[in-house]
């Protein structure tokens, strides 16, 4: 039930006639179920509807580490929002207020969830690199197509007696992720599992993580490979030795931030 304050409000007569007006003082619970997607040069945030039928809003905060001072930078009725005010590299922390009609605001949301994010790029071709060596490799810090042996090149097609692969170089190392739906469904970049043999088969719908030898991590997902070319969508984490490639949620736990100045909603 929720909290109220009575006002008596006396009315004109001989004796007078009192209205009981009820004001709602309880604020909403704190957001849940919240994500944070690395886009190029912006981050997008999800989450899920607050129970509560008489939220009219959410606020969004932002911090630069996880138990700093969160700043509010945007309200919202949607449950959706995109910031594009970070940039590719830099790692982001995010947190949520909810708010009702009366102006009451939750507390932080538990869950505070980060990002950092990152360039990406879309239908890229690279070509076999025995009939076209010159615009076989691919360098992601360029996000540009090359040599395959160029000295910066990260990864390279190859066509071989009917199999399709992505090689990389002894300082690089490639893992395949198996099907995905998307380049999307791979969020962070593994710890372990890299190919002993610099190579692996290139296969439609398929998403490869790299672990370039400059300490960056891409990924690259196979759009479609023929014996000449192969098409693929990618995206490259900027900051070095960071695994961020999508999103990432923190637990759900007890932790005091501090978030600043109260919002003023205008009401």
């Amino acid at each position: 039930m929720k909290a109220t304050i009575l006002i008596l409000a006396v009315s004109f007569g001989l004796f007078g006639c009192q209205e009981a007006l009820l004001i709602d003082t309880t604020p909403p619970s704190s957001p849940k179920g919240i994500f944070a997607t690395a886009l190029d040069n912006a981050v997008e945030l999800t989450w899920d509807p607050n129970p509560e039928p008489d939220v009219a809003g959410y606020g969004v905060w932002v911090s630069d580490r996880y138990d700093g001072t969160y700043r509010l930078i945007a309200s919202t009725t949607r449950l959706r929002f995109t910031d594009v005010g970070v940039r590719n590299g830099v790692r982001v922390y995010y947190a949520l207020t909810a708010y009702d009609f009366e102006g009451n605001e939750s507390e932080l949301s538990r869950d505070v969830v980060y990002a950092t994010p990152r360039p990406e790029g879309y239908g890229v071709r690279i070509n076999d690199y025995r009939t076209s060596p010159n615009t076989a490799g691919y360098d992601f810090s360029t996000y540009s197509v090359g040599k395959y042996n160029d000295d910066y090149t990260d990864v390279f097609f190859e066509y071989s007696n009917g199999r399709y692969y992505l090689n990389v170089w002894n300082d690089t190392d490639i893992r395949d992720m198996g099907y995905t739906n998307s380049l999307y469904d791979v969020y962070e970049a593994p710890s372990g599992g890299w190919s002993p043999t610099k190579s692996v088969l290139a296969i439609p719908g398929h998403t490869y993580v790299i672990w370039t030898w400059d300490d960056h991590y891409a990924k690259l997902r196979v759009r479609q490979v023929d014996s000449y070319t192969l098409r693929f969508d990618w995206a490259y984490q900027v900051a070095p030795g960071n695994r961020d490639l999508k999103r990432q949620r923190s637990p759900d736990g007890q932790r005091k931030l501090d978030r600043g100045a109260p919002l003023d909603f205008g009401r």
